[in-house]
């Protein structure tokens, strides 16, 4: 990926060019407060920062906003707080809309269904959910050779207000245009939270990186 490449942007805080999904555009509002802008389309100048808690409390602490506006604007402390809350509210509305479209199953014997037919691209797994059923959905897809995106930071209450339905656990987005845009902003959110409990044994993870995976291959 080249600097001419009009998906890449250069963080204002490491100078590094990465893809607009690796980084956090921000705006200044009309008072001069610099504002997360998550769909990158506010107007005016933006401003891009790396995808972390960490290069977003370093840019308002050190003045990095200022001198990439050039002009003194104001940077919340909680910053990396209010973009936190954001990715975790996108990611709430974008699982709504799957369970609208049809591209969300729900229920453990549903989402085993789904992976035999290789159709699951994120695996959501209630937070507060037991890990015995848990655990036998994720082998079964790493042992069937599929890399599937595992969202686990989510508690069942908050997924049955996300789905508007009760009692899940287990989850599945089908892969499509929803699914891509759900990895999105897991990747980002990985960022500011680990999206699966520390403990959770996943076959094959692939680590820390930005979102949680099973590799494929056998359990």
């Amino acid at each position: 990926m080249t600097q001419n490449d009009p998906r890449t942007r250069r963080c204002i805080v490491t100078r590094e060019v990465l893809p607009e999904a690796e980084l956090i555009r921000f705006a200044v509002d009309p008072d001069g407060v610099v504002v997360p802008d998550l769909s990158a389309k506010l107007p005016g100048r933006g401003m891009w920062v790396t995808a972390s808690r960490a290069a977003i409390e370093m840019a308002a602490a050190r003045g990095h906003f200022s001198r990439a506006a050039k002009s003194a604007v104001k940077a919340p402390e909680n910053l990396a707080d209010l973009v936190e809350t954001g990715l975790l509210a996108r990611l709430k509305q974008t699982l709504g809309l799957a369970a609208r479209a049809g591209d969300l199953v729900t229920g453990y014997d549903k989402v085993r269904e789904a992976i035999r037919a290789a159709q699951v691209a994120v695996l959501v797994e209630a937070r507060d959910g037991a890990a015995d059923g848990r655990e036998k959905v994720f082998a079964l897809a790493h042992g069937l050779g599929q890399k599937v995106t595992v969202l686990g930071c989510l508690a069942g209450e908050e997924l049955d207000l996300a789905l508007g339905r009760p009692n899940v656990i287990h989850a599945a987005v089908r892969a499509g245009p929803l699914a891509e845009k759900l990895g999105l902003d897991l990747g980002r959110l990985g960022g500011f939270r680990p999206l699966t409990p520390q403990g959770w044994r996943l076959p094959g993870a692939s680590g820390t990186g930005p979102a949680d995976e099973l590799q494929s291959g056998v359990a």
